[in-house]
């Protein structure tokens, strides 16, 4: 496992964080890096951090190539308000949510609150699709391996073994999110 319990991993709170498209930056790097640091100010501390992944953009291949990355968060806060949080640091790095799947400064989506699973409007959790992206579970088993999918029974590791969407992710050398 790693140097956290299990009892760690069933509180985790797990945010995935991608971006095409570098908005005011340089580089999604850059953008994504200043994303993860905002995420302090609006009450999400990040305990932990994966490398940066890359991969094509899906479903279309003709738009830029994402940077994607998970952290595991701390916070008081419920579900509903975590989701909030993201919304408004998504909207500060200039998100629009104009088509479905389309190019993005950022995208921050909420994959687990601890062992909570809800399916209320505006907000299933897990992530419904978390578990088919090898973009969001090759970075999630890189740092909490043993993490267990609070509807399918396994683990970050085995779901990235077999994630089928972004078969193409993977970390980005020399490029670390820390």
């Amino acid at each position: 496992m790693s140097e956290y319990g299990q009892n760690f991993f069933d509180d985790a709170v797990i945010v995935a964080l991608g971006s095409n498209l570098p908005g005011d930056y340089p580089t999604s790097a850059g953008l994504l890096e200043a994303a993860r640091e905002r995420l302090s100010g609006v009450g999400l501390q990040v305990s932990r951090a994966s490398r940066w992944w890359r991969s094509h953009a899906w479903p279309d291949r003709t738009d830029p190539a994402y940077l994607n990355g998970v952290v595991l968060v701390e916070t008081t806060m419920d579900p509903r308000s975590v989701m909030a949080a993201l919304l408004s640091v998504e909207s500060a790095f200039g998100r629009t949510r104009e088509s479905t799947n389309a190019a993005r400064t950022l995208d921050l989506d909420l994959i687990a609150h601890g062992r909570t699973v809800l399916d209320v409007a505006g907000l299933m959790l897990p992530h419904p699709r978390a578990h088919q992206r090898r973009f969001v579970m090759g970075p999630l088993a890189e740092i909490a391996p043993g993490w267990v999918h609070p509807r399918l029974g396994e683990t970050a590791a085995s779901l990235a073994a077999v994630a089928c969407i972004g078969p193409d992710a993977r970390p980005v050398p020399g490029l670390q999110n820390d």
